[in-house]
């Protein structure tokens, strides 16, 4: 399909958007983005720690056990592409408030004493995400269209900030409330129902607003032949294999260390710094692509700081664990933050955002479900994980070169 030259380095749009719906006050608006984003990552992270736990619990393989953080990535990339054609119907407040309902039923379920429950909430919980990844960027377009960049780079952080709690808070809860791994990991659903408590006003004020919702649920024309277009394959898989990269140092970083002599404690605080470093790549990153008229060397230099984060932690995995997971963290923040900012760049209405977000996401999180199962069955083949980290800085030249394709100065 036909590509244009982006006349702006920011997320404007050549096409007038409908005003903003003002659902509910801008103040409760924003609470409730920020609160529903600090779900999105958090019970996915804090189920890291806990991965040695439940595996004896259940007496799982180290491929078994891949799947915990597998199947939610996988489900993520399989509910991408419903969520555009839900939000035309039911509308996008509605959308994320069953999304977040359903995720807190996830965690919930996950928790229960049976391998079943365990992987079908895992199932619940991917789904639930996916919704949420599509549904916000578009809705962030349409609501904050003369700052999309900047919003996007508050709610990837805010995303980042509940991932870094989760992963820095799994042990000490699974102390302080006495019921083991699972009352640890069922506690996030109470951060589930807050979100869904802030984020109700929008849904009863939509009600109030009709005209306004209806405007607002098709704002701007399709893309034509998305699926046909380079761009957009570039940027689904600078997002998937980042993702890769993300979600299988989500699943096995703590282990890796452990593995290597590292108390799991200190193991569990080191992932939860590299999650607190992602927060400031998470942020900067979006507001510096923002600014830029070229997006290229940015994607470069993430792809960079993956490369020089898994090869120390390769090289010196104990020793050298704390600046890796420093340089890790820049490195995924800022690759999230840049793939999201991607979308809002690329596009110019807010349906066209969510059009490509539900298509980049859906290839992206089914890339980069490959990545937790396939390192754990890797590390059971080779009895390392040496050969995974090797395989994970093949994998950095590939985002590196779908960086340069996607970062152009060019919308779809």
């Amino acid at each position: 399909m036909a590509v244009t030259r982006a006349p702006q380095p920011v997320a404007t749009t050549p096409a007038p958007l409908p005003a903003r719906t003002r659902l509910a006050h801008p103040a409760l608006l924003l609470a409730g983005i920020l609160l529903v984003a600090l779900n999105m990552r958090a019970c996915l992270a804090a189920v890291s720690p806990m991965v040695a736990e439940i595996q004896r619990t259940f007496g799982l393989s180290a491929t078994a056990s891949g799947l915990i953080t597998t199947v939610p990535v996988l489900f993520q990339g399989v509910g991408a592409p419903l969520t555009p054609r839900l939000t035309r119907r039911f509308g996008a407040e509605r959308v994320v408030l069953g999304a977040v309902l359903v995720l807190g039923a996830g965690v919930l379920l996950r928790v229960l004493p049976s391998v079943f429950a365990l992987y079908a909430g895992c199932v619940v919980i991917g789904v639930a995400i996916a919704v949420l990844n599509v549904s916000m960027p578009g809705l962030v377009k349409r609501e904050f269209p003369d700052r999309a960049a900047t919003m996007t780079g508050v709610y990837s952080t805010t995303m980042l900030v509940g991932a870094t709690l989760a992963a820095g808070t799994s042990v000490p809860l699974e102390h302080a409330l006495g019921g083991g791994w699972r009352a640890s990991l069922g506690a996030w659903s109470l951060l589930a129902l807050v979100a869904a408590v802030a984020w109700l006003p929008q849904v009863l004020r939509s009600r109030q607003e009709k005209a306004a919702v209806a405007a607002a649920a098709q704002p701007g024309k399709p893309i034509e032949g998305l699926w046909k277009s380079p761009l957009a394959w570039q940027i689904s898989l600078f997002m998937g294999i980042s993702s890769l990269l993300v979600y299988t140092l989500v699943a096995w970083m703590p282990t890796i260390l452990a593995d290597h002599g590292m108390d799991r404690g200190q193991a569990g605080l080191v992932f939860a710094f590299s999650n607190l470093v992602q927060v400031a790549g998470a942020f900067l990153v979006p507001l510096l692509a923002g600014r830029m008229t070229s997006q290229r060397a940015l994607a470069v230099t993430m792809a960079a700081l993956n490369g020089l984060g898994i090869a120390l932690l390769l090289a010196a995995p104990v020793s050298g664990a704390w600046v890796s997971a420093a340089i890790l963290g820049v490195a995924q923040g800022g690759s999230l933050g840049l793939g999201l900012a991607f979308i809002v760049l690329r596009t110019g209405t807010a349906a066209g955002a969510a059009q490509l977000g539900g298509m980049s996401q859906a290839i992206g999180y089914l890339v980069a479900a490959a990545g937790p199962v396939g390192a754990g069955a890797l590390h059971q083949l080779t009895g390392g994980w040496e050969a995974t980290l090797v395989l994970m800085l093949v994998l950095v030249a590939v985002v590196g070169a779908a960086g340069l394709g996607a970062g152009r100065n060019r919308t779809l």
